[in-house]
């Protein structure tokens, strides 16, 4: 297996196209550089040899996509763009103080928190291009509760310590791995998006830091596995933002970044997407996708 394992490092050093384009914005800031893995055109990196096998253990929790956002708004994760001078105000840690950035934040006290159990909030600042991100948040006192926060300077591609969660299970950061509805307007998405698979193993793989898993199955996809729609699926019958999104989905792909139901792609909350269109993206099945190398599984 060694071999062929030394191919794929090499494929993924020299045979992947750099990425040329201008990396995304948002808020007036990059959202992380050009080089960063989530702005990284993987349409021609090597296929994972364990593709099939993961694409089979995620279809078993479901076997089609699914946006995970729409509804006129109520679903999908909201975020706020706050400026250079926003407030900052006291973060409580209350589970993982030990793989959490100190606060204080500068997360208003009326930021928007996603609906749900996991109770996301995200705030990015301009002028110092910091996302902020909260993980079970509650307001509490003159700030905020949260099981967890993360600081992410998005001109920087430097990763969080290794074995270290963020608001998400595998340590990256949410923001940028949503679909938001004005990139879908302007008709490209330019970076990977963010999806959850119902059961994981016990392991990563960069830029992932963290697993959330106890299982050592080796057909389960490890936090941080990065799926593409393969090239020879079909799109002439998709139009909109589904379509789109699905162009993003072959030269971008989608990272696992946390547990939940298998094939779901999170997008930003927005009164603007349109569920009819969205639906389109359930008639496409796991099977459509699949897994490419991108360095060795950690942490396992």
């Amino acid at each position: 297996m060694l071999p062929v394992l030394t191919l794929l490092i090499a494929a993924v050093s020299v045979g992947a196209p750099a990425a040329k384009a201008a990396p995304p914005t948002l808020g007036g800031c990059p959202v992380f550089p050009a080089t960063n893995p989530w702005n990284r055109d993987v349409s021609r990196a090597p296929v994972h040899p364990r593709s099939d096998a993961y694409v089979r253990s995620i279809s078993a929790g479901a076997r089609f996509l699914h946006a995970d956002f729409g509804g006129n708004g109520a679903y999908g994760i909201p975020f706020r763009v706050v400026p250079k001078n926003q407030r900052r105000v006291p973060i409580r840690i209350t589970d993982y103080p030990d793989e959490s950035d100190p606060g204080p934040y500068p997360v208003p006290l009326n930021a928007p928190v996603e609906r749900g159990s996991d109770r996301h909030v995200l705030a990015l600042q301009r002028g110092t291009c910091r996302l902020y991100e909260l993980f079970d948040a509650r307001r509490s006192g003159a700030g905020w509760a949260a099981a967890q926060g993360s600081v992410f300077d998005l001109r920087s591609n430097r990763l969080r310590p290794a074995g270290h969660t963020s608001a998400d299970a595998a340590g990256l950061p949410i923001l940028p791995g949503l679909a938001r509805y004005d990139e879908v307007r302007r008709g490209a998405i330019r970076h990977a998006l963010r999806f959850t698979v119902q059961r994981s193993q016990r392991g990563y793989v960069h830029p992932a830091r963290h697993f959330a898993s106890s299982s050592r199955d080796p057909d389960l996809p490890p936090m941080g596995l990065r799926l593409r729609l393969r090239r020879d699926y079909p799109l002439a019958r998709f139009r909109g933002q589904s379509l789109v999104i699905l162009r993003a989905l072959k030269r971008y792909g989608m990272f696992v970044a946390d547990n939940g139901s298998s094939w779901y792609v999170t997008g930003a909350a927005d009164r603007r997407w349109d569920d009819d269109d969205l639906d389109q993206l359930k008639t496409v099945p796991g099977s459509a996708f699949e897994a490419v190398y991108t360095g060795r599984i950690r942490g396992g």
